[in-house]
């Protein structure tokens, strides 16, 4: 199978995986939080991306494939209680802003992204880990397969997630289907109806649904419809999206926010274990 992985500076420094099969491309940029800025697949450019954003320092990016660990969501004041004492952390944590060590499977149109504690995440998360995710280029999709080892003596409480903002022409133009009938609103964290929720996509929207197998985005005017398939525990998904933006952010989360502190859903790994975590999207083009 012929593809390429190359080191790029133009349009910004990033690294770029092409199968030249199929055509479809990637570009990661591993020192930003091993962000996967742009997925080309069957001629569409897939994810939203704001690059006026990402060059402007000590702002969160807005676009790409954020990676959230150690936690999903934010909590209040920025407060993590643990037994080892008391700890400050951002939302969705701080593994979006590390840098992360990027390598390729040779032959395969496929790489792995690699992050592993150090001083500064243990200020925050006084914990030892190793997180390594699998980024495979599939036919007309692309698939994550995530092992989390706790290197550390004690137990380690996590949550992980992904951020994907997903490029759509029109909100109004825009459904979603496959999640649970209720879901959290996490502006209030009241329980409101999903389809009331969606109603609102072009007003702006923020919630968690419960765990579903399958969930599709469906961009009536494109044509297209993009497939997330969950597998437990990480089938949580959250809708958000943020007018007038044209995006649309389908999240698999494994927890709650919150979860740290609340327990609900909450990963914990003993000593020398291992969480192995998965989830994809499948490109769809609906004339077919």
């Amino acid at each position: 199978m012929p593809i390429s992985f190359l080191k790029k500076e133009f349009p910004y420094s990033h690294w770029e995986i092409i199968d030249y099969e199929s055509g479809d491309r990637i570009r990661i940029v591993p020192e930003r939080g091993g962000l996967i800025t742009e997925w080309l697949c069957n001629g569409k450019e897939i994810l939203y991306f704001d690059y006026e954003r990402f060059t402007q320092q000590g702002k969160s990016v807005r676009g790409g494939i954020p990676i959230l660990f150690p936690i999903c969501g934010g909590l209040r004041k920025d407060f993590l209680p643990l037994e080892k004492g008391d700890f400050n952390m951002d939302q969705h944590g701080f593994a979006r802003d590390a840098i992360w060590q990027l390598k390729p499977i040779e032959g395969e149109s496929a790489f792995i992204l690699s992050f592993s504690d150090n001083e500064i995440t243990r200020l925050n998360y006084p914990f030892s880990f190793l997180i390594e995710m699998e980024v495979r280029l599939e036919k007309k999709g692309i698939e994550f397969k995530i092992t989390i080892e706790n290197l550390s003596h004690e137990n380690m409480p996590f949550s992980f997630g992904l951020h994907p903002y997903f490029n759509v022409m029109d909100l109004e133009k825009t459904k979603i289907k496959g999640l649970m009938p209720t879901c959290i609103d996490q502006s209030t964290m009241i329980e409101e109806a999903t389809d009331q929720q969606l109603d609102c996509l072009s007003d702006g929207i923020d919630f968690i649904s419960g765990p579903s197998k399958l969930v599709s985005l469906i961009d009536t005017l494109d044509g297209t419809c993009l497939i997330l398939k969950h597998q437990k525990p990480m089938d949580l998904t959250v809708v958000w999206t943020d007018p007038p933006r044209s995006m649309v952010c389908l999240e698999p989360w494994t927890s709650p926010r919150e979860s740290i502190i609340s327990g609900e859903r909450l990963l914990s790994l003993q000593p020398g274990a291992i969480q192995k975590l998965n989830c994809s999207f499948k490109l769809i083009e609906l004339q077919d």
